[in-house]
């Protein structure tokens, strides 16, 4: 499908029709009773979505209201997370979403290690327009096929058809390759290596908050090489950074390998990925790096003069992470009370909630919760004072778990006499992650909140390791693979089968090889397909 989008004029940019939407505080009572998925996203694993006669248009938005447990509805749950935690809202646009500033701020604190190592690996971020011409698409024939059923065409500008469609950014090879043709001339220009973080659109038919939607943010990043080796190695270098930051910074197991040829970048030689297991059991692919070969240069003549003064096409890569990681990072963390983060890329890693019941109370109580509030802050931590009078102490605990917070620091009258607080964490429920008396002197209390938040970190990696672990099902025929699949687990197990072999796994089963992991266990293997020798074991799973 191609959708023609036709831009709007002047004066329905300065005088848009009020009638069009609900005023702005309608709208708000309205949100507040509606509480199922908007039509324009898929609300179950089938990919049906809702009706706008069977379901309400706006999923709920107050977070008082109870989030769907996950054990019973995963689907249900992962939306209600979205919009409690206020994380995201649904644009006007069918499959579209509004990243709230709760959500933008996971997606800076992705944006803000990811630059680093970028820079640190000699990388430098630009811009490339979001319109392309739809002639460099068609120049790269397997990219084009790839691609077609997702494009959205620009056909009319100013009022006027235009000469030459434009296509809305899906991915920006082709855009990067024609400027690369004007910059790259000699093999003192390589290599280049550019990253851009940008916005792209892609038509998608079923779509899902964070993990599948028409527009979504990422990085792409693309560099141009002098041998097949470097491209090669730059290729690793980069899914290996994805690999770290998803272990490191968001407590996320994943397993990184390479694409088998079916699910290989349409215009890549070879794509390599990380693939991390959600809370339902099913894949989702965090990250990819392309070695792009000389498919591109070939194709948009992008050549450099070698030393010895022969002309030669390039050789390129191409990686990119995308807000999807934000919903990884709450299908893989969450529980029945909503978001969990890890601290490293929590917004808020600690809360403070003061607590007093009379008036000559209060006073003592929000000094002494300040003084915490900026022993914290000056120590590094990012810390919230809920100093706020129109809710209770419980609403807030509730609220403050649902929205994630690692720590939870309360404070009351008996607390501010003993000079002490009481510390909750977020990943042990109820009382038996509560602990008392623990002394406001700041260097205490900062030694033992840092101590804490390393704790929370690591306990998180360590249970959605064992969670990945006792659902990876080792398997040596095409029954077992079956078996593994249909009980919602993934299924490993040596592969050297056909393509078409690989296309009835998925066909008969849902499941595809999410890849070829690069650590493998040595000695001989039996294809579990065809019987034959295989070299590798490849991961199937059913994914999103």
């Amino acid at each position: 499908m191609v959708a023609s989008l036709r831009l709007p004029s002047l004066t329905s940019l300065l005088f848009p029709a009020t009638t069009r939407r609900y005023p702005s505080a309608l709208r708000r009572r309205v949100l507040c009773l509606r509480n199922r998925p908007a039509p324009g996203f898929a609300t179950a694993a089938s990919g049906t979505t809702a009706s706008p006669e069977t379901k309400p248009e706006v999923q709920r938005l107050r977070s008082d209201q109870a989030v769907t447990p996950r054990s019973q509805d995963f689907n249900a749950w992962y939306l209600d997370v979205i919009a409690s935690a206020e994380l995201a809202d649904y644009g006007p646009v069918r499959g579209t979403m509004v990243i709230r500033p709760y959500g933008y701020a996971i997606w800076e604190a992705i944006q803000d290690y990811l630059n680093v190592k970028f820079k640190e690996t000699g990388h430098s971020n630009m811009y490339f327009p979001q319109f392309i011409p739809y002639s460099f698409i068609e120049k790269e024939a397997s990219h084009v096929e790839g691609f077609s059923p997702e494009l959205a065409l620009v056909t009319v500008g100013g009022g006027h058809e235009l000469e030459e469609k434009l296509v809305v950014r899906p991915t920006s090879e082709t855009i990067v390759n024609h400027m690369f043709t004007q910059w790259i001339h000699s093999y003192r220009d390589l290599p280049l290596m550019i990253n851009q973080w940008a916005n792209v659109t892609r038509w998608e038919m079923r779509t899902k908050p964070f993990i599948r939607t028409l527009e979504f943010l990422w990085q792409e990043g693309h560099t141009a090489h002098a041998t097949p080796e470097e491209a090669e190695k730059e290729a690793k270098q980069m899914i290996e950074i994805y690999t770290r930051f998803a272990f490191e910074e968001t407590s996320i197991p994943v397993i990184a390998g390479r694409k088998s040829k079916l699910e290989t970048f349409a215009g890549a030689d070879t794509t390599y990925t990380i693939e991390a297991m959600m809370g339902d059991r099913k894949a989702l692919q965090a990250g990819t790096s392309h070695n792009l070969g000389q498919n591109f240069s070939r194709a948009f003549g992008t050549q450099f003069q070698d030393e010895n003064g022969d002309r030669q096409h390039v050789w390129q890569t191409s990686w990119a992470v995308s807000t999807r990681f934000v919903g990884g990072i709450i299908m893989t963390h969450g529980d029945d009370t909503g978001l969990m983060l890890p601290p490293k890329i929590a917004p808020i890693q600690v809360v403070i909630v003061p607590i007093w019941k009379k008036d000559t109370e209060k006073t003592q109580v929000l000094s002494a919760a300040s003084s915490v509030k900026e022993v914290l802050q000056t120590a590094g931590v990012r810390v919230k004072l809920d100093d706020t009078t129109e809710r209770t102490a419980g609403w807030k605990f509730n609220f403050w778990e649902m929205k994630g917070v690692p720590i939870r620091i309360e404070i009351g009258p008996r607390d501010v006499t003993n000079n002490s607080v009481v510390v909750s964490r977020r990943d042990i429920p109820g009382k038996a992650g509560k602990v008392f008396g623990i002394s406001m002197e700041p260097s205490t209390l900062v030694a033992y909140v840092k101590e804490k938040l390393d704790e929370i970190q690591s306990s998180l990696l360590e249970k959605a390791i064992s969670f990945r672990d006792s659902n990876i099902v080792d398997v040596n025929s095409y029954e077992e693979l079956k078996a593994a699949i249909s009980s919602g687990k993934w299924a490993r197990g040596p592969w050297s089968a056909s393509d078409s072999d690989e296309q009835k796994v998925k066909e008969e089963t849902g499941a595809t090889i999410r890849c070829f992991p690069f650590e493998q266990t040595p000695g001989s293997k039996i294809c579990l397909m065809t019987g034959n020798p295989a070299e590798e074991v490849a991961i199937f799973a059913k994914s999103y």
